[in-house]
């Protein structure tokens, strides 16, 4: 095997990959990627038994072949190399030459046979969608999926495909998050859950260039995304997510719309008083036209006003100031709607054609 590429692309190729790659693993062999060069392409494919890749870079191939090599410490090698191009080879006892400029490495390779190869998958419904809108809805709610593993649905996110909408929501059982779109075409009705871990790694691959498309197809066990040279494999959640649509009230009793920029701002200056760990609620008085806002913890308080519209009620409510910031983050809005029933009640905050919607629970104010 004998191949010539430039390190750019080498080093971008396995920096894919390694996403792939285990921090802890029983299994040394998952620590490894396949190198494998085959017309005039390196391809380079890492699997985790859970989430598999594989992508592929332009080289200059003198001679084809295929080797399994420690992956992080190939790609802390490439990455330290001098800016040239990078030739590669291995020979028949499978130890690896690299040359570049005038640094030169050799080192072991593995023979590729004992490695689990990505599984083929039987493609029962796919999608196509852009990049940027992915990477967005993606980034608009996977905050509030749930780190317990003992509730394993709550770790992904649910994809659902109904004609041409394509909703995409996650829930913690203290907040709810939904994203939902207009695709292009009418599709088949799906829903999966897709884990949280799969879709933060597709979403820091993605370019997220308006005109680039990507497929996602389904099967019964897994969902593959492509795009580009790369290709991802990823196991499904099994079981049922929960029925998020019974949350989702339309009654409320107070209607607030408020600046984004100066709720998050007031909000996150709240938090310079929390200690690390300490759990201590933002209370919002909503009154007449505008919120006050008060936060009291052992360093010291605060309050501050905040101008805003509001319609019904007036209302007294207390919220984990993290769960308020971790929205407004994502919200790319000038302006916010709080719909809100008591102080008991979630909140809801929602555009009017409702494309997001988040639910945030309150929390008691003594």
């Amino acid at each position: 095997m004998k191949f010539t590429c430039t390190k750019n692309n080498f080093n971008n190729g396995i920096n894919i990959a390694l996403k792939a790659v285990p921090g802890k693993t029983t299994m040394p062999i998952l620590e490894c990627v396949v190198i494998e060069a085959k017309d005039e392409m390196i391809k380079m494919t890492t699997n985790d038994m859970q989430l598999g890749i594989e992508t592929k870079i332009p080289a200059q191939i003198q001679e084809e072949g295929i080797i399994l090599v420690n992956a992080k410490m190939i790609s802390e090698i490439v990455r330290r190399l001098p800016d040239e191009d990078v030739n590669f080879e291995v020979d028949e006892n499978n130890n690896i030459l690299l040359f570049c400029g005038k640094s030169k490495f050799n080192i072991s390779g593995i023979n590729h046979e004992e490695f689990p190869m990505l599984p083929q998958i039987h493609v029962e419904n796919k999608i196509v969608i852009s990049e940027f809108t992915l990477k967005e809805m993606i980034r608009q709610t996977i905050f509030s999926i749930s780190d317990n593993e003992s509730n394993k649905i709550l770790t992904g996110e649910l994809f659902e495909i109904n004609g041409d909408e394509f909703k995409i929501a996650s829930l913690d059982l203290v907040r709810v998050s939904i994203r939902k779109v207009q695709l292009k075409e009418n599709y088949e009705h799906i829903k999966v859950v897709i884990p949280g871990k799969t879709l933060n790694e597709i979403s820091k691959i993605l370019t997220g260039g308006t005109e680039d498309e990507l497929t996602i197809s389904f099967s019964r066990n897994h969902v593959l995304f492509e795009f580009g040279d790369t290709m991802v494999i990823s196991r499904l959640i099994e079981g049922n997510f929960y029925n998020i649509e019974q949350m989702l009230k339309n009654n409320y009793e107070t209607k607030v719309k408020v600046n984004k920029r100066e709720l998050y701002g007031c909000i996150d200056r709240a938090t310079l008083l929390l200690r690390e760990a300490e759990k201590k609620p933002v209370i919002l008085n909503i009154k007449d036209n505008e919120i006050k806002m008060e936060m009291n913890t052992k360093i010291g308080s605060m309050d501050e006003e905040v101008t805003a519209e509001k319609e019904g009620k007036d209302l007294t409510i207390a919220f984990n100031p993290k769960y308020i910031i971790d929205v407004l983050k994502v919200i790319d809005d000038e302006e916010v709607y709080l719909y809100l029933f008591n102080s008991n009640a979630p909140c809801f905050i929602k555009n009017n054609e409702e494309s997001y919607i988040y639910l945030i629970l309150p929390v008691n104010m003594n």
